[in-house]
């Protein structure tokens, strides 16, 4: 099975848990797993958390630095997520590490780190971060979209 889908976002913060929600059902339509479903729907908030604090800058003629993109794909047994930005980009000599305890930001890309079997950290062409993470699913022995009529 294939399903693939891609969502244009204003960086605002309600449209986090709209991304969130929609991977979720997606997996759960699919059949996959919870514990997969959730690990993955964690680090898709992280991602667009960063996306909407850190994605964006001198706005441009179409408004491109107001949205960010996310799109997923599950193809056979790995699911694959991208978020999209168009801020100032991620510095490629900055060395992701963990934050303090005590520190209120910084846990981000490292929770998506832990959450996702691979992740990439690159520049958009031109302008903006690319965020992807790819994850092994497992599946329930029921999927609603196999059983549906």
């Amino acid at each position: 099975m294939s399903i693939w889908w891609s969502l244009h976002l204003r960086r605002e913060a309600a449209s986090v848990p709209l991304a969130r929600r929609l991977l979720i059902g997606t997996m759960e339509t699919a059949g996959v797993d919870p514990e997969i479903s959730y690990d993955l729907s964690v680090a898709l908030t992280e991602a667009c958390a960063n996306a909407v604090e850190h994605g964006g800058g001198d706005t441009a003629h179409d408004g491109s630095s107001e949205a960010y993109r996310v799109t997923a794909y599950l193809d056979g047994e790995k699911c694959r997520i991208e978020v999209t930005d168009s801020g100032p980009g991620f510095p490629r000599t900055q060395e992701i590490r963990p934050a303090r305890p005590d520190a209120e930001h910084g846990r981000g890309l490292c929770l998506i780190r832990e959450l996702a079997d691979h992740v990439h950290i690159g520049a958009k062409s031109g302008r903006g971060t690319v965020v992807s993470f790819d994850k092994i699913l497992k599946w329930t022995k029921d999927p609603s979209l196999l059983t549906a009529s």
